[in-house]
């Protein structure tokens, strides 16, 4: 059972306010491995995929504060019933988003020790086995998820942390395959992923999730040369869409069509997870046109920025390590 004082990284954190050419991978080839927590410098939630420490990302204090509050509403609630799935799910997500990935695993791992026929657990710690770059597990845990849900009617996910408009833009099976096929694609599995952005694609219900997973389907497309799959992919895609959250990968479509330039979509000095993911899709766009130079470099940059768990940073590094690896 989670306890207050189990760990403590996160005790230490709730009275206070945080402060504020690349060579092509091959299906085959393996993946740099994640540290095991005992292997982890004090404070560390993740060596990346360069052997570096990664440490929670410092927080605006407004944000901070926030988000402590939040997760005091959570650990209540599974203080009160520390069998209920809803508690544990939204203990372990609040926790990760104090950056807390390690204390959030253990919490779904929890969960799935008390609900172990419950997709969400594994959706969400398969998730957090990404922040951490443990690929295969989150690979393993994705996989099931999709599993339990086969044939299953799909639900709204409830947003943690609400978009401007109040609406929920994703679902349980959408997650579920999105996060797999991101696994599958750090790893340099193109076609595995592919598999993944199909069965998303099969639950797609509003032009949000039509977006995110154009982005990633088309960039996989490109990585195995099948450009004409990939122009089809973004057929569907036009400036007028409805989009309320992911206007970063809305953009990258249009850039991809041709209806954008590069230029206007990159600002190397953002340092948010939104800013990393539209330089990543910019890295990516002149890797695969053959601008390899230009695409190295964009990638080294990105991983200047402190988001280091947001999706475009591990692509980035991912990049990287695989340049490094083949020397």
């Amino acid at each position: 059972m989670f306890r207050r004082n189990r760990f403590s990284a996160l005790s230490a954190l709730l009275p206070i306010v945080l402060l504020g050419a690349c060579a092509e991978a091959e299906p085959g080839d393996p993946p740099p491995s994640a540290a095991a927590p005992a292997e982890l410098p004090e404070g560390a939630q993740a060596i990346s995929l360069l052997g570096e420490p990664l440490y929670p990302a410092p927080a605006s204090a407004e944000v901070a504060a926030a988000q402590a509050r939040d997760l005091e509403v959570a650990r209540d609630a599974y203080d009160e019933d520390p069998n209920d799935a809803g508690a544990i799910i939204w203990l372990g997500r609040r926790t990760a988003y104090l950056g807390l990935y390690r204390e959030a695993i253990e919490i779904f791992t929890e969960g799935i020790e008390k609900h172990p026929e419950d997709a969400r657990m594994y959706r969400h710690r398969g998730h957090r086995w990404i922040s951490v770059r443990d690929l295969d597990r989150a690979i393993e845990d994705l996989s099931h998820a999709a599993e339990l849900v086969r044939g299953t009617p799909d639900e709204v996910e409830p947003d943690g942390q609400p978009n401007e408009r109040g609406i929920p833009t994703s679902t349980l099976q959408s997650n579920i395959h999105y996060h797999l096929a991101l696994a599958h694609y750090l790893k340099g599995d193109f076609e595995s992923a592919l598999t993944s952005y199909e069965a998303y694609n099969a639950v797609v219900t509003n032009p949000d999730q039509l977006v995110a997973i154009s982005h990633w389907w088309y960039a996989a497309l490109r990585r195995l040369g099948r450009d004409a799959e990939a122009a089809a992919i973004l057929e569907p895609i036009t400036a007028d869409l409805d989009v309320i959250e992911n206007g970063s990968y809305h953009r990258l479509c249009l850039m991809y069509k041709g209806e954008l330039d590069a230029d206007e979509l990159w600002d190397p000095t953002s340092d948010n997870p939104a800013g990393a993911a539209v330089a990543y899709g910019v890295a990516a766009w002149h890797l695969y046109n053959g601008r390899t130079d230009q695409a190295e470099s964009a990638f080294r940059r990105i991983l200047e920025n402190t988001q280091w768990a947001g999706f475009g940073f591990i692509a980035a590094e991912a990049e990287i390590a695989r340049i490094e690896a083949t020397g």
